[in-house]
C-alpha cells in the first residue's frame, strides 16, 4: 500500500474510538439512572462518529479497495490497534467511569494537538471532535470526584477501578513504528511529548476527589501493536457478528 504508514497511523487512534464505543454501547440502558445512561450512549455515538471519519479516510487512501465498513468490522484481532485500556470490561460503574476517564484525559490531549497537523483531514476531524472529547473529559471527570468524594462504598470502588486499570495507561504513550513514521513526515504527533502532563492531570483530579494516586510502577502493553487481552475476542464476536453472518448485506 502506497500510504501504509499513514493508513496504519490512522487505525492507532481510530481503534481507540471503536471499541471504546462498544464498550459504552453495552451499557444502553444499564445505567444507573436514565440521564446517565443516556449521556454514556451519546458519547459512544460521538465515539462512532470520529471513527467514521477516520475510517473514510483509511479507506479512501487504500489501495485494497476497502470501504468503511470493512475496516472497522472485518479485521482479525491482531490488526487492531487499539490500546488495552479500552477494552477493559464494564466490570461496575466504577470502572466505567474509572476507564472513560483516564482514556479521556490522554483523547483530549491528542485532539488538541491533532488540529494542527500538517495533513488537513486528520486536522479537520480533530477540530471538529475537539468540542465532543471536552465534554467527555468533563463528563468522567466530574463523576470521578463525586464517586471519590461520596459515600464510603462509591470511594472504595472507584478506587479499586483505578488502582486496577492504571497498568493500562502507559500504553497509551508507547509509540509505534507507524506513530514514529507519522512524527517524522510532519503527520501525527510524538505522544510521548504530553506523557509528564497527563499524569500531572491525572493526579489534580485523583487528588480533588481524595483518591490515592497508585504508586504500580509495573505496566503492561501490547494492543497498539495488535497483541491484547481475553476480552478483545468477545468484543469482536459480538461487533462483528451481522458483518460475517451476511456478507455483503445491504440495507
Amino acid at each position: 500500500m502506497k500510504n501504509q504508514n499513514l493508513y496504519n497511523y490512522i487505525l492507532t487512534i481510530a481503534d481507540n474510538s471503536l471499541i471504546l464505543a462498544q464498550r459504552l454501547g453495552e451499557l444502553c440502558g444499564h445505567g444507573p439512572n436514565l440521564e446517565t445512561d443516556i449521556a454514556l450512549t451519546n458519547i459512544s455515538l460521538d465515539l462512532l462518529g470520529q471513527t467514521r471519519s477516520y475510517y473514510q479516510y483509511a479507506a479512501k487512501i487504500s489501495d485494497e479497495n476497502k470501504t468503511e465498513d470493512d475496516i472497522a468490522f472485518l479485521r482479525i484481532e491482531r490488526e487492531y490497534r487499539n490500546c488495552l485500556l479500552v477494552e477493559q470490561p464494564n466490570t461496575h460503574f466504577g470502572y466505567v467511569i474509572g476507564r472513560q476517564f483516564l482514556f479521556d484525559v490522554y483523547h483530549f490531549m491528542l485532539m488538541e494537538k491533532l488540529q494542527y497537523s500538517t495533513d488537513e483531514t486528520l486536522a479537520a476531524i480533530a477540530k471538529k471532535g475537539i468540542k465532543e472529547v471536552s465534554y467527555h473529559k468533563r463528563f468522567s471527570s466530574d463523576w470521578v470526584k463525586r464517586l471519590g468524594d461520596g459515600t464510603e462504598e462509591s470511594k472504595a470502588k472507584m478506587q479499586e477501578a483505578i488502582n486496577d486499570l492504571w497498568r493500562f495507561t502507559d500504553e497509551l504513550f508507547f509509540m509505534t513504528e507507524a506513530e514514529k513514521e507519522a512524527v517524522k513526515e510532519g503527520i501525527g504527533l510524538d505522544v510521548s511529548s504530553f506523557k509528564e502532563k497527563y499524569y500531572e492531570e491525572v493526579s489534580e483530579i485523583l487528588n480533588e476527589a481524595t483518591l490515592s494516586v497508585p504508586e504500580n510502577n509495573y505496566f503492561t502493553k501490547g494492543g497498539k501493536d495488535g497483541v491484547h487481552t481475553e476480552h478483545m475476542g468477545y468484543i469482536l464476536a459480538v461487533l462483528q457478528y451481522m458483518q460475517r453472518t451476511y456478507p455483503n448485506m445491504t440495507w
